[in-house]
């Protein structure tokens, strides 16, 4: 099942086809982080770092400085896999964009979170208006010429493999299983990424439509 992910932002409600949301009951999810619009299914790999200032030695807790360390991270894991680059906070085969960006940074803390697209349904990017503000790179193009699959460049094991061993160069990784986390959710930890009601995707929707009717 497809979900959206949106940014703090309440604005960010008006990147999305609230019609075919509700009408496919798709869930919205507002998370605290910042960054752009995401629509998420079983394709979608996600990697968060979750750091101390001072965990990765020269990084700075500013988004430029994250952004340029974590260019230089994924550089090692797709060298000499296809064109890639980190372009405007997107990192891309080209020009064609594969992985989305949103962070979250504290005096003494920074969280770098990415949704990869090893794999998309085309339809599902119906739910999603194009942006009035866009990379540059973009140059207007709709969503299937502007985004492209891992899965295209490399087997997901592989990818998986080879962010494992890049994390490894900088931090000492320990697996832990879905029970410890659920474990440390349950431990009072406060939730600030909420679930979008029905009603309030529908008072989004009403408020576009007063929106355009006011300005035509």
């Amino acid at each position: 099942m497809e979900l959206i992910l949106l940014p703090l932002s309440w604005a960010c409600l008006e990147l999305l086809e609230l019609g075919f949301v509700l009408r496919d009951e798709v869930p919205v999810i507002r998370r605290f982080t910042g960054g752009g619009t995401v629509i998420v299914d079983h394709g979608t790999i996600f990697v968060t770092l979750i750091c101390n200032k001072d965990d990765v030695p020269g990084v700075q807790p500013y988004p430029r400085s994250i952004m340029s360390w974590s260019g230089l991270l994924y550089g090692q894991v797709l060298r000499g896999i296809g064109d890639f680059q980190l372009r405007e906070n997107d990192y891309v085969f080209g020009d064609r964009k594969f992985g989305g960006n949103a962070q979250s940074i504290t005096k003494n803390r920074w969280i770098h979170h990415t949704s990869f697209l090893w794999d998309y349904e085309v339809k599902n990017m119906a739910y999603l208006k194009l942006p009035a503000r866009a990379p540059e790179y973009r140059s207007a193009r709709d969503h299937s010429e502007f985004i492209c699959r891992v899965k295209e460049y490399l087997p997901r094991s592989l990818f998986v493999e080879k962010t494992t061993k890049a994390l490894e160069t900088h931090f000492s990784l320990q697996p832990v299983n879905s029970e410890t986390i659920g474990a440390v959710h349950e431990g009072g930890f406060v939730h600030t990424t909420s679930l979008l009601t029905k009603q309030e995707l529908k008072d989004a929707l009403a408020s576009s439509l007063e929106s355009i009717a006011h300005s035509s």
